[in-house]
């Protein structure tokens, strides 16, 4: 049985496993690899890949292990027989796909140069002008053109998530470089500055989909939060009415389901070409599309350093208003409590 060491090897520098392109997070691969045992740390980059993926695979549930087969098999098929219609979109193109002011604050890489294209309307949500109006049509198109040969060839569809009826995950026909390097050059610079205190430092994984709402489509999203550290929302276009965005403060799951302050409240109104970039834990949801066919990018950007972490926090979540709440009401009992104390 494949076994790790409890404690780090010392003065051990880890490979990069970045270009491996495994279903593994690489910054995890390299963190376990410090606990390899000695007689593995010699052994070639594969075998050591090998050794760690057949431990991690020991945790995962059963069920989890037959959905990731399947959804291993549903992308092979797709992959093996899908032709694209626009084969410029797998790969990044700045100029291409982004707005100039956009590509110019990412390249100057601060905090002033991205506050100069961005407004932050309510704490932790910020917007501003991304995407080139071609790269949005193309986008929507290629989709279009994947939904038509699955119909014809009597595929049946994995949706993003539970909650929505239509659209497609983005990975599966072949986009997952495209948006890994979407993530890694253009959304991690950001969340770096805007959500370190949330995984933004550390992402290395990603989730990227497209919704569609309006006649014939999901008209509406529930109340929720994201499967995300910090999720990119951009509007790709078509002509609709309706389909608002509306926060409502940012919770962990202890207090996911109390009432928002009025501070929280932000309604957003989508503008196609235009991104929403917010925290996975900011309460959302979106109001009914009542006219027309709105068309979104997501891309839900997660740090499995980040979310290993958490399995170990005690206490209080920064980022949580509740939390600070209770930890203020605390303090303020203490503080009570000592000068009862001095008086007696």
């Amino acid at each position: 049985m494949s076994r790790l060491v409890l404690n780090p090897i010392k003065n051990h520098k880890p490979e990069s496993y970045e270009d491996m392109n495994l279903d593994i997070s690489s910054m995890l691969l390299s963190s376990l690899e410090m606990h390899l045992p000695s007689y593995m740390l010699g052994a070639s980059r594969n075998n050591k890949a090998s050794y760690m993926r057949g431990i991690l695979q020991d945790y995962v549930p059963p069920a989890l292990r037959y959905r990731d087969q399947k959804q291993k098999e549903y992308r092979e098929k797709i992959m093996s027989n899908y032709q694209p219609l626009h084969q410029e979109l797998y790969t990044i193109d700045p100029v291409a796909f982004f707005v100039p002011a956009f590509l110019k604050a990412i390249k100057d890489n601060t905090e002033q140069s991205f506050r100069s294209i961005m407004s932050e309307p309510a704490p932790g949500i910020f917007t501003f002008e991304m995407l080139q109006p071609r790269f949005c049509e193309l986008l929507i198109t290629e989709v279009e053109h994947f939904e038509k040969w699955a119909d014809r060839t009597k595929l049946h569809v994995m949706r993003p998530n539970t909650m929505n009826q239509y659209g497609a995950v983005l990975d599966d026909f072949g986009l997952q470089t495209m948006l890994k390097k979407l993530m890694e050059d253009f959304i991690s610079p950001l969340s770096k500055v805007f959500y370190a205190e949330v995984g933004g430092s550390t992402l290395d994984s990603h989730h990227g989909f497209i919704v569609e709402y309006g006649s014939h489509r999901d008209v509406d999203m529930e109340f929720h939060v994201d499967d995300s550290e910090v999720t990119l929302n951009v509007c790709l276009g078509r002509q609709f009415s309706g389909g608002e965005l509306y926060f409502r403060g940012m919770r962990c799951d202890k207090h996911l389901n109390t009432m928002g302050h009025s501070e929280e409240i932000f309604d957003y109104s989508h503008v196609p070409g235009c991104a929403v970039l917010h925290h996975g834990r900011h309460r959302h949801g979106a109001r009914a599309t009542i006219a027309g066919h709105r068309v979104n990018l997501l891309l839900w950007c997660r740090s499995s350093v980040f979310r290993e972490m958490q399995k170990f926090r005690r206490g209080f979540s920064s980022w949580c208003v509740e939390c600070n709440q209770e930890k203020k009401a605390q303090k303020d009992k203490l503080i009570t409590t000592g000068m009862e104390l001095l008086m007696r």
